[in-house]
């Protein structure tokens, strides 16, 4: 079984895996723990057993077991990445096989990238809790989070749409891969705090040691305390003398060095971070791709005379060093005989020289590569999905077996639709609770995810490039002393001025003018889809008024009738949510009336 191609099936068979490798790394912590103890009780034992008769042997076991400590803590710290590795890799499956099954709540809703007024974000749930950015979304950086949400909100042109889903398509058949790399960026996610901090040390002024006397100091320096050394060594001085010396060598740099706390300070803030850029931008180095999209965003990461990833582990290992002054027994002399401190300094500045020009770039690099990661996991995640056609003519959308993708898909039922041409108006009759609203839901987010390079609900989806608007979710604003009717009087005024314009538009419109009298909200329904219809507008329009189907015999070419019904036996109603041709001829709000206790036939 190729159970690639059964994402189910795969994620579970690698939390199976990822589980048992870290049940045996826990064990392997707990066997080196008891090593660790042992390197330093069994010396101790040793050299308490030899002293005082055996000095040699004494100094010889404390030294072996002070080695034999430090290779296995080393071997320990390496063996903790790789379980906070395999810890972030079973998280990571367990949210997938969790988005797999519609639990998915959980997750960050992007909530901080919703706008206050938008075409059609809030109508579609593009943002907060149950929201498709909460479902797709695997972004870690802030950067990518940000693009992921602008793609949502703002279609590609219609160019970039092929580039997209080519990279989507080759990225969907690398989930271990693409894991791998979330796995990174999760170890120290870039926030815009992060990313911010990096960007005022990249250009803040050098004003310590940045002269070009210092590199001939630093070049000349070693020579004093090494000299005084060999003349030690030749009897020309003594041992005191030359204590003395090294001591006010120390006092010298000390000096010197005092100033650098606060640049140590700042910028070992900020070594996390450099670390996980460091493994995600080696990881996408490293990959070979045949999407020139990827490609394009590699060589975002390639421009520099060095490679990003081979930059940063210099700045990664400059650090290291630099954290060398945190050891108070060692510094003093490594700053005697070397200015250690001064040569991190410098060596830092003129990493910020070489690379504070294209750190923007690698920055940009992850996040697009993390929308394309989001992407492609919907891909894999769902096979049956198809990936869009782009029509070139004006207008154009057919969709086979469309369906709601924020529905699980054993509940999900899915309907086929075709509008071609302009001046088209799709216009839904039906009952309450039939599946109007959700219809009118499924072609807007699929419309959204086609226009981003994404894979929809679908088995095929045929579009032409289009800015969605909508109208379905109006709500009262108390801050600006609006009611519900007039804020949906602002909204459909928006979409008129784009209609009169004659804008590429898909119009989607659930209940027109709902807060006014039955009346009125007929007169100006039936007088805004006449206005589509002249100004060629293409919308379809989900309606109670059955007497709006009427236009159908006025504009024959231009108005289709569609409806969901509902099949009453008794007091109780049935739906198959299936869209039909049509006027509805079913309704059921006395049903659903008396079901809550109102007496309707008093």
């Amino acid at each position: 079984m190729n159970t690639i191609d059964q994402p189910a099936a795969w994620y579970q068979q690698q939390l199976q895996e990822a589980e048992t490798l870290l049940n045996k790394h826990l064990q392997i912590r707990k066997r080196l723990g008891w090593i660790r103890l042992a390197c330093l009780l069994v010396p101790a034992l040793l050299a308490y057993l030899f002293l005082p008769h055996q000095t040699t042997a004494a100094v010889i076991s404390i030294l072996a077991g002070i080695v034999s400590f430090l290779a296995v803590l080393s071997r320990d710290l390496n063996n903790d990445t790789t379980i906070s590795y395999l810890q972030r890799r079973i998280h990571i499956l367990n949210t997938e096989i969790g988005c797999l099954n519609n639990q998915f709540n959980q997750l960050d809703g992007g909530k901080q990238w919703e706008p206050a007024v938008h075409p059609y974000a809030n109508d579609m749930d593009i943002f907060g809790s149950w929201s498709l950015f909460q479902y797709i979304n695997r972004c870690e950086s802030e950067q990518g989070k940000q693009l992921m949400a602008q793609h949502l909100l703002q279609p590609l042109p219609a160019q970039r749409i092929p580039e997209y889903q080519q990279a989507i398509q080759e990225l969907s058949k690398t989930p271990e891969w693409r894991q791998q790399l979330q796995n990174y960026a999760q170890s120290a996610a870039i926030t815009q705090h992060t990313e911010q901090r990096v960007k005022q040390w990249l250009e803040a002024p050098e004003t310590l040691f940045n002269k070009a006397f210092w590199k001939i100091v630093l070049l000349a320096y070693p020579i004093i305390p090494l000299s005084l050394v060999g003349i030690c060594i030749a009897g020309i001085i003594n041992i005191n003398e030359l204590v003395t010396y090294l001591f006010l060598l120390i006092i010298l740099t000390s000096l010197l060095t005092r100033r650098i706390s606060i640049v140590h300070a700042y910028v070992s803030r900020i070594m996390p971070e450099i670390s996980a850029l460091q493994l995600q931008l080696q990881h996408i180095e490293q990959q070979q791709w045949q999407a020139p999209a990827l490609q394009q965003t590699q060589q975002l990461i390639q421009s520099s005379k060095h490679k990003a990833a081979a930059e940063l582990l210099l700045l990664k290992n400059l650090l290291n060093r630099f954290d060398f002054r945190l050891n108070v027994m060692v510094i003093p002399f490594l700053n005697a005989f070397l200015m250690w401190d001064i040569r991190q300094v410098v060596a830092l500045q003129q990493w910020k020289q070489r690379n504070k020009e294209v750190v923007a770039n690698w920055y940009q690099a992850i996040a697009q590569i993390e929308v394309y990661n989001t992407i492609a996991t919907l891909h894999f995640n769902h096979p049956k999905w198809s990936m869009p056609q782009l029509a070139t003519e004006y207008f154009t959308l057919t969709a086979e077996q469309l369906g709601h993708p924020l529905i699980a898909a054993d509940k999900r039922v899915n309907n086929s639709v075709s509008i071609n041409g302009t001046g088209q108006i799709m216009l839904i009759t039906g009952s309450n609770m039939a599946g109007k609203s959700t219809f009118l839901r499924s072609l807007g987010v699929n419309t959204i995810l086609a226009m981003m390079g994404a894979p929809v609900c679908a088995k095929s989806f045929t579009l032409s490039p289009i800015h969605l608007v909508t109208s379905m979710r109006i709500a009262d604003n108390l801050a600006e002393n609006t009611s519900t009717f007039y804020a949906e009087l602002k909204k459909l005024k928006q979409i008129i001025e784009q209609v009169n314009n004659h804008e590429q538009i898909f119009v989607l419109l659930d209940e027109i003018l709902r807060g006014t009298n039955s009346l009125d909200r007929h007169t100006g329904s039936k007088a805004l889809i006449q206005q589509m219809i002249q100004e060629k507008a293409i919308a379809v329009v989900a309606t109670h008024d059955v007497e709006l189907a009427a236009l159908q015999q006025q504009h024959q070419q231009a108005v289709h009738n569609y409806h969901f019904d509902v099949q009453v036996e008794g007091e109780e109603l049935y739906f198959d949510y299936k869209l039909k041709r049509g006027v509805c001829q079913s309704m059921n709000a006395s049903i659903l009336m008396k079901k809550i206790g109102i007496n309707v036939n008093a």
